[in-house]
């Protein structure tokens, strides 16, 4: 899982520095960066060059030269045909990164009249467009938000990452009540039929059954049953409906 940064008796000083030298990475660079912060959200399991390939839509040869240049420059470690992992630096400029897309996916969805499944390809254009005010000013305007609208949390200025205390439905047990509180954004398709289902953050469904055999799970959401695929299920966070 991610790790909150600069939150850990580290200087205002220091963290600022780290925060400026992301700021003069190319956008490529920023990418892998955040897509392994991004990776290590969903799994405790270090990245991969496959996974960082797969998610970016890139080959492994250029992932790898990719991996290799930042390394040297001191945002991850990574050996041989291993994991990858970032470093303080590293961690810093991803988290940079995952603020700006997350508070622009926001304001698309709270000002421009976006739906939650068109968001993400937007912000991942924007995100390496506006400034460090811009995003400021976008902050301030949506009286600093601390989900997106994929309930994802927003990276504060200081680097520090607002808990979400949550886990996959998908390994809810049978008869419990949970509210969502996140969801993937990597599939718009299944972000349009839980729409069309009318499943979105802060619903409350209860696990009524699960058939493992055939990768499906019942769940009662409005008053009515619903099968929903495993995979899907496990792109679904909640917690207690409390």
């Amino acid at each position: 899982m991610p790790h909150a940064t600069g939150n850990d008796g580290e200087s205002a000083a220091r963290y600022n520095r780290r925060m400026q030298s992301a700021a003069d990475l190319s956008q490529s660079n920023q990418d892998y960066l955040k897509a392994i912060w991004q990776l290590g959200e969903w799994s405790d399991a270090p990245a991969t060059t496959g996974q960082i390939a797969e998610r970016l839509g890139l080959t492994r040869s250029t992932v790898s030269e990719g991996v290799r240049r930042l390394g040297e420059q001191g945002f991850l470690e990574h050996e041989r045909y291993g994991t990858i992992v970032l470093t303080p630096a590293g961690e810093a400029a991803a988290v940079q990164v995952v603020r700006r897309h997350r508070i622009i996916e926001t304001f698309l969805v709270s000002y421009l009249g976006y739906d939650w499944d068109e968001v993400h390809d937007e912000a991942e254009v924007l995100e390496h467009a506006v400034s460090d005010l811009m995003v400021q000013r976008l902050d301030a305007r949506l009286n600093h938000p601390t989900r997106d609208p994929h309930g994802d949390p927003i990276p504060q200025p200081d680097g520090s990452i607002p808990v979400l205390d949550a886990g996959p439905l998908s390994e809810v047990a049978v008869g419990t009540t949970v509210r969502v509180r996140r969801v993937s954004d990597e599939n718009p398709e299944m972000l349009r039929y839980l729409t069309g289902i009318g499943l979105g953050i802060d619903s409350v469904v209860t696990v009524q059954g699960r058939v493992e055999v055939a990768g499906t799970m019942t769940i009662e959401l409005n008053g009515r049953s619903l099968d929903i695929g495993l995979p899907a299920a496990r792109d679904i966070q909640v917690a207690d409906q409390a």
